[in-house]
This record gives C-alpha cells, sequence and structure tokens, in this order.
C-alpha cells in the first residue's frame, strides 16, 4: 500500500502548481505507474502515437496524450492491470531535418529534446510507465530491427532492386509514394522527381490481400481509416493482354514478348486505338532511339520525372504524351495502333502500359481529341446509336457491344466474361487481380537512421551481416556533409569492413539507412519488454499484453504507419513470433488543435504574443494586423500556443481539462481563450466546496441508506450524484466522450452551489452531511482521469490515506436514479424566485398553479397581471410579467 502524507490544512486559494508539483513528485518517488504483467489480472494496453523528439511538444502533443491518459487512468480505476508506456520516434528525416535547421548535430539535437519533452510530459501529470521508454535511436533498439531485416532477407522478403524512385534533392533521399503530397516532399515541401536507383524493398505486396481483406474484421477502427486502407491496397478484377510489338527495321529482336496491359474493360479492347507507356517504362527510350521523336521523348521524360507522379497528382494534371515512333498490334482486332508515352501512364500500376479506349475512356478521349487518334465505339446505350465523329465526351455507361466480330451484340458485361475466356483459350493474356499497393521501399540516403545489415563483397555478391556482429551501430561522431548529405559513404572507418563470408577486407558496407517508419512498426512490441537483450521481445510479455487494447493518433498516419505496423505484424506472425494478426484492436483518431491566424503587411504571420489585442495592431511594427481563418496550429503560420504557458499560467490540470471539454475527441479543438479560463473557473468553484464543507464532512462516512429518510434537496443532490457517476462513467467507457462527462460534474457542482447551506443545521443534519460526504468523495473520484493532481489534494484532504489512483471506481444505485419527485425552480422574469418540488409523473397544469400560488414568488408577481407561463419539462417554470 502506497500511504500519502496527510494535508495539516487546507488552503482557501486555490494554488495549482504547489498542488501539481507535489503529486508529480509522488507519482514519481511512489512508482506508482509502474506496471507488470500479472496473469490473474486483465490487462488493458493503451498508447498514443509517440513524437518525433524534434523540438517542444505542442498543443497537438497535449490534446493526443490527455485523451490516452483520460483512459488510462480510467481503466486502472475500474481494476484493469493498465500498461501505458512512452517512448520516442528518434531517427529519420524528422529529426535530422531539425538539427540541419537548428545547425547542430542530429544526435545532440535528439537526446536533448527528447530530456526536454520528457520533462514537458512529466509536467503535464501523465501517468506514463517511464521504465519502459524507448528511443529508437539507440543500438539496443535497431539491434533487433536489423535483426528481423535478416530473417526477412533470408525468406526474400526483403530484396533490392533497381527502380524508379521519388527522391529529393532538398532532403537528398528517397521517398516511398505515401511520402509524396502534391508532388512535393512531405518533410520539407520541395520538389520531388523520379530517378533510378538500387533500393532495398519489403514485399509488403504478399500480404496485399490479407491486409484488405481484414479492414473488415477492424471493427473498432474508424471507417475512415479502414476506406483509406482499402484505397490504398486498391484490389482490381481484371485481364492481363499481350500486344504484340510490330517489328522495327534494325530491331528485330526487341521484346518478342509483346507488351503487357492489365484492364478491368476486356469488353472495350476492341476500341483500343493507341497504347501509352509511363515515361519511366524501360521499352520507351528503347522505342524511340533513331527515330524523329527520339529528342522529344527523352525531354518529355525529363520534364515529367519532375511532376507529381502520385496518382493523386496525375489526375490533377494535364493530360500529355510523346509518340515513340513504335507500333503495337491489337490482338483482337488486328489493327495497328501508335505507342505513345503519356505522363497519365504509372509504372506502380498495372505493367506501366495503358490500352487506350477514348470512345469509353474520358482521360483517353481527351488525350486522342488533342494528338488527332481515331475513336472506335464498341459499347452503345440499348436504345440508341452512337458515333464517334459526333461524340463530346466518352461513353462510360453499360450498354451492348458493337465493333467487335462475334462479340457484337452481347450486354457489354456478359461480354467482359466472353472476352476474357476467349483471350485465355487463345493464349493471348489470362485474368488477373492487380493490386494498387507496391513493394515498400526502405532505402534512405540520409545518415540518421538505423544501419541496414548489408555488405557487399566483389568475390561474393551481397552478403548479409552475421546475426552475431549485430547491431551494425550508426557513428554517432560522425558531421554531415554540406547540404545534409550523408557521411556514411565517405568515413572509411565505416564503410570499409571485412566480408564475413569469404574475409576479404575490402568489402564495403550498405551506406543507406532504413525508412524511419520500419522503427515505428513494431514498437509497440518492443513496450512490453523494452530490456530485453535476448531479441525483439519477450514471447510471455507479448502473449501477456499484446495486441494493444487501444491506439490514439492522427488520421494522417492511416496510411503510412498504420498499414506498415499491419504488415510487420504478419511477418512476425508468419515467423512464430507472436501470435495475432492486428496489432491495435481499437483506433482513436483525434481531431487538430486549431486556432485563427493573424496577421500584418509588414512582418506577415505574427505569433500570439507578437499581438496586441486590445488595439488591433502588431507589436513589431505597429500595422493593423489581419485576422485569418481558424487553421490547424502550425509553426509556419505562427498561430500555436506554446503549452508551456499555459501550464505556468492556469496549470495542468486547467489545460488538460480545456483539451477534453471544448470538443469531443474525434472532432477539431478550437483555440478558446475564454475556454480555458471558463476552465479554470471551474477548478476554483470545485475547491471552494471543499474549502467550504470539509471540517464539517471530513470525519463521517458516506451515505448508503434509503432515500426515502432525506429531505427534498438533500435527495435531489443523492439522486445527482449517483446519475452523475453513471453518465460520467458511460461517456468515458463506451464513447470517449469527455467533454459530456465533464459536463455532467459541472452540472453536479452547480446542484451542491443551488443548496442551502441551513439544511446543514437541522436536527437530521448528521444524514445531510453523510450526503454532502457522498457527492465529495465522488467528485474527485469521477475528475481524477481528467485532472489528477487537484482529484489526488481533495482526496487526500477528505482524509483519504492513499492515492485516489488505488481507490476502485465508483459505483451508482439503479434504484437511486428513479425519482418519485421532482425539483423545480421557479423564475420571474428569467430570475430565480423559488424552488418546489412535486411528483414526477404531476400534470403540466398543477405545476404551474403552484408555481403561481408560492409564497415567494407572489411578493415578485406583486398583483401585476400574468402575460405567459413557460414550463420546460422536469427542470423550471418562469413566469413572464
Amino acid at each position: 500500500m502506497i500511504n500519502i502524507r496527510q494535508n495539516q490544512r487546507m488552503y482557501e486559494k486555490y494554488d495549482p502548481e504547489k498542488i501539481e508539483l507535489k503529486w508529480q513528485s509522488f507519482w514519481e518517488k511512489s512508482g506508482l505507474f509502474a506496471v507488470k504483467d500479472n496473469p490473474g489480472q486483465k490487462k488493458y494496453y493503451i498508447m498514443e502515437m509517440f513524437p518525433y523528439p524534434s523540438g517542444k511538444i505542442h498543443m497537438g502533443h497535449v490534446r493526443n496524450y490527455t485523451i490516452g491518459d483520460v483512459v488510462a487512468r480510467f481503466k486502472r480505476m475500474r481494476g484493469f492491470n493498465v500498461l501505458h508506456p512512452m517512448g520516442w520516434d528518434a531517427f529519420g528525416m524528422p529529426a535530422e531535418n531539425a538539427a540541419i535547421a537548428n545547425n547542430t548535430h542530429p544526435a545532440k539535437w535528439t537526446y536533448s529534446n527528447i530530456d526536454a519533452m520528457r520533462t514537458e510530459l512529466k509536467r503535464l501529470g501523465f501517468s506514463y510507465d517511464w521504465d519502459r521508454e524507448i528511443a529508437t535511436c539507440k543500438p539496443e533498439y535497431y539491434k533487433w530491427e536489423q535483426w528481423l531485416f535478416l530473417k526477412m532477407y533470408e525468406k526474400n522478403i526483403a530484396y533490392r532492386k533497381e527502380s524508379y524512385i521519388n527522391w529529393c534533392d532538398s532532403c537528398q533521399t528517397v521517398l516511398a509514394n505515401e511520402q509524396v503530397e502534391a508532388g512535393m516532399c512531405w518533410r520539407c515541401g520541395k520538389e520531388v522527381r523520379q530517378q533510378k536507383l538500387k533500393q532495398w524493398f519489403f514485399k509488403i505486396t504478399d500480404y496485399a490481400e490479407d491486409l484488405l481483406v481484414f479492414c473488415d474484421k477492424l471493427s473498432g477502427w474508424p471507417e475512415k481509416v479502414t476506406t483509406m486502407q482499402r484505397n490504398w491496397i486498391g484490389k482490381s478484377l481484371g485481364t492481363l493482354i499481350t500486344f504484340p510489338i510490330e517489328k522495327l527495321p534494325g530491331k528485330p529482336d526487341l521484346n518478342s514478348d509483346g507488351i503487357s496491359v492489365f484492364t478491368t474493360r476486356p469488353d472495350t479492347i476492341f476500341g483500343a486505338t493507341f497504347m501509352c507507356l509511363a515515361p519511366e517504362h524501360p521499352l520507351v527510350p528503347v522505342f524511340a532511339k533513331g527515330t524523329s521523336s527520339e529528342k522529344k521523348v527523352h525531354e518529355f521524360i525529363d520534364r515529367i520525372s519532375r511532376q507529381d507522379r502520385t496518382v493523386r497528382g496525375i489526375e490533377s494534371c494535364e493530360k500529355e504524351g510523346v509518340f515513340t515512333g513504335a507500333y503495337c498490334i491489337n490482338p483482337l482486332s488486328g489493327k495497328r495502333i501508335p505507342i505513345y508515352t503519356a505522363n497519365f501512364a504509372l509504372m506502380e500500376y498495372g505493367t506501366g502500359a495503358v490500352m487506350s479506349v477514348p470512345a469509353h475512356d474520358q482521360r483517353d478521349f481527351e488525350f486522342a481529341k488533342k494528338y488527332n487518334l481515331e475513336v472506335i465505339v464498341v459499347v452503345k446505350p440499348v436504345d440508341d446509336d452512337l458515333e464517334a465523329a459526333s461524340m463530346g465526351k466518352a461513353y462510360t455507361d453499360d450498354g451492348v457491344m458493337v465493333n467487335s466480330k462475334q462479340f457484337n451484340g452481347l450486354d457489354n458485361k456478359k461480354a467482359k466474361e466472353e472476352i476474357s475466356l476467349f483471350i485465355e483459350k487463345d493464349e493471348l493474356g489470362k485474368r488477373t487481380v492487380n493490386y494498387r499497393l507496391k513493394d515498400w521501399g526502405i532505402s534512405r540516403q540520409r545518415y540518421w537512421g538505423a544501419p541496414i545489415p548489408i555488405i557487399y563483397c566483389e568475390n561474393c555478391g551481397t552478403v548479409p551481416v552475421a546475426s552475431e556482429d549485430l547491431p551494425v551501430v550508426l557513428p554517432e561522431d560522425a558531421d554531415l556533409l554540406e547540404g545534409g548529405k550523408s557521411p556514411l559513404p565517405t568515413l572509411d572507418y565505416f564503410a570499409r569492413t571485412k566480408c564475413p563470408k569469404c574475409g576479404a577486407d575490402d568489402a564495403r558496407r550498405e551506406t543507406d539507412t532504413m525508412d524511419t517508419f520500419v522503427e515505428s512498426s513494431w514498437y509497440f512490441e518492443r513496450y512490453c519488454s523494452p530490456d530485453c537483450d535476448t531479441g525483439m521481445f519477450e514471447k510471455d510479455e507479448i502473449d501477456y499484453w499484446m495486441p494493444v487494447d487501444q491506439y490514439i493518433g492522427g488520421v494522417e498516419h492511416a496510411i503510412l504507419h498504420l498499414l506498415y505496423s499491419r504488415y510487420f505484424t504478419r511477418v512476425l506472425k508468419d515467423m512464430n513470433l507472436v501470435k495475432y494478426k492486428e496489432p491495435f484492436t481499437r483506433l482513436l483518431t483525434q481531431g487538430m488543435v486549431c486556432k485563427e491566424t493573424v496577421s500584418c503587411p509588414e512582418d506577415g504571420f505574427l505569433f500570439p504574443e507578437e499581438v496586441d489585442y486590445t488595439n488591433g495592431i502588431c507589436k513589431k511594427c505597429g500595422e493593423k494586423i489581419t485576422t485569418g481563418r481558424i487553421e490547424k496550429m502550425s509553426k509556419s503560420k505562427k498561430n500555436v500556443i506554446d503549452p508551456n504557458y499555459l501550464i505556468k499560467t492556469y496549470g495542468a490540470d486547467t489545460t488538460r481539462l480545456f483539451c477534453l471539454f471544448a470538443a469531443p475527441p474525434e472532432k477539431d479543438l478550437e483555440w478558446s481563450e475564454t475556454g480555458v479560463d471558463g476552465s479554470t473557473r471551474f477548478l476554483k468553484r470545485v475547491w471552494q466546496i471543499y474549502f467550504k464543507y470539509l471540517e464539517q464532512v471530513k470525519h463521517i462516512k458516506p451515505f448508503d441508506g434509503n432515500l426515502d429518510e432525506l429531505n427534498n434537496e438533500i435527495r435531489n443532490l443523492c439522486q445527482k450524484t449517483h446519475a452523475t457517476i453513471k453518465k460520467v462513467t458511460e461517456d468515458i467507457e463506451e464513447r470517449f466522450h469527455f467533454n459530456t462527462a465533464i459536463s455532467a460534474v459541472m452540472e453536479l457542482v452547480n446542484t451542491i452551489y443551488s443548496i442551502d447551506h441551513d439544511c446543514f443545521k437541522e436536527k437530521n443534519s448528521s444524514t445531510s452531511l453523510q450526503v454532502m460526504r457522498f457527492a465529495m468523495e465522488s467528485i474527485p473520484l469521477l475528475l481524477s482521469p481528467i485532472v489528477p493532481h487537484i482529484a489526488e489534494e481533495l482526496w487526500e484532504a477528505l482524509g483519504n490515506t492513499t492515492s485516489i489512483l488505488l481507490a476502485p471506481w465508483p459505483s451508482y444505485s439503479k434504484n437511486a436514479l428513479v425519482k418519485d419527485e421532482i425539483l423545480f425552480v421557479v423564475q420571474v422574469n428569467g430570475k430565480l424566485r423559488s424552488k418546489f418540488t412535486v411528483k414526477a409523473d404531476e400534470k403540466d397544469e398543477i405545476i404551474k398553479q403552484l408555481a403561481l400560488s408560492d409564497e415567494h414568488v407572489q411578493k415578485f408577481i406583486n398583483n401585476k397581471p400574468v402575460k405567459k407561463i413557460i414550463l420546460v419539462k422536469k427542470k423550471l417554470v418562469n413566469i413572464v410579467v
């Protein structure tokens, strides 16, 4: 049992800093948040997505982690063995770019920020088990992902190939498709271009179907997230068709296998009048070589390489292309059709070749019109004809087959099946499944990352590092080269090594590092046994704690982190390291924290402290300010509030309360100084209740008797307390509606304030005080997950000798929720003048008559004519005179 020192007396003034520092010190010294597996106790594993240690924490962090802390504390009080860990996503471009911008070494920058951010998180009172803290940049962590890489290499699911990749000149590294946003790098915002490079890949495509199928089984995930994953995996059923290439003079052996095209519309193949290849397709320069198109083709390839080559980017750009100088043969119509290279064809989708049918695809139609290419109608409406020459747009609806030889007259849906069967029978292609999802390129040409454990030997080729030689340690004393380039290729003591196979001493290490999303794809498992030095984790610990019961983080990670984590878990399961497929049972994606932007014509965007709001001017230059849109808080827009300012000015509990009360967790939270003020006023009101009644209730037991013994006001308080316990319990446990839970406690506090203090002086006052004790015990218990510091202080003030976190969650009586009588308040012209109770099923007219005849009300009516009586069911009567 962890005992707390009793307060000698309660101060009248609520002092958040004093209280919060006191309890944070107590929690740390007592080790209250440390947890161990206990097979005899039901577990609950909750975690928030860990942060990049690239600077101070921001309000988005505060909101995210406060939500998680409420649930962790609540579940612990409900009897669960709760694992609530924290760590640092310390490798990768975010930390490295921040270090470069601040002219310091990534290692120094990272470790310094970890220390600062840990202090900030502790100051907010989060109940993390800091004994389990991990940082992904430490060798004892990334040793085991290097070990897993070697196991994946053995199974051929980690492999190296030459590929066109997204290259960011500014960051000097490769980006995954998911890391390119509107043609720009997700981190630095600079232009991304296509470049051919040898890269390491993970075969996530092996699991495409399983990842897709299980999207329907993630019942605890938001639908928007599973929809995003389904769309990214992008399953398509279609037919793979081979188009023979017309023999070119001087190129007799040119790709005798033809060009393979994947299509979901085999019914339109007779209308294919040209072929489009992705600019990255290896046949494009081969076709163009020695032709009049060669120069135009190379210029086109170079220009398109600097455009956004993601699906989103392609959809928004103007469609354009260049004739390659070559032709292929439509295998069903026998027609000779030109081969173009076009910017809308993507190597990552299908085969990088598009069978273009302008009559029945709007993109192809626009391209054909632009380059004067033939349009052939092969599907027409059932009750109408369609002429290619008069078409203003492509016909994309269902219909009847025409101009399609033996398939004419068929319904086009039936024709899809018939033509696919014909193609397979004549060995012109086959039915197949295609996925938009491509293998995960993990190579990064950056310094600050986990080294890839591979060695290149002139004699032996590619050789994996021996597992006993792990970890391959990143040299943290190396300085970045000019422009932020990685120094690893230039460090002989790192790059040059001995071949583990033949012993040659001139072998070279792989100097690329792993994508930072590799680290975050298994960190939740490492939390279960962070000190394990015999493997990635202890199996018994994993079997007890995993999967994570509740995961909390931003929806921006729906594709990258969450999809990769699901993939990694499947790899671990297939290696018999874990028993489950899905790492996260429930997922909450919290909304953003938003604030209006403020700017002036001279200095642009302004930080809040740079604005004189009273006079509406910029403090720096004196110019008038302009208030802009409410947007996500960001350093670039300067519409940020420093959490440390809030903690210093209002306290951690007020900061937490505001984040939870201002909006439901899944909605955006709009910053409001008024909202923060309201939160601190509420805590002061709570404090004053205890200052006022503490001495009267301190040494008595809470009420647990028959409600019939109580007078009306005290019975109402007792019933209200039971109803509040029920409301808060359900709002937290079932809905995560913290805002309405807080509102319920506020109503209970208002009920206490409305009680006539004289009722505690009557002859049955001891029973009344027992009810007050019951309410005053319930309030800190209900608030303790939300505002834990003040809750601990009030709990101690009531005479309790152990932490409130060790107390059980309060329970309510169903019988107490049934109201025989209802308390009505009576207003005259909107001002409170009296109160009375009536039977719960009393008629409205009788309630109105009782209100009119009340002696206190009569004084304020003062014989004036009554204009109207407003009755709010089960609450109040307002008499207008």
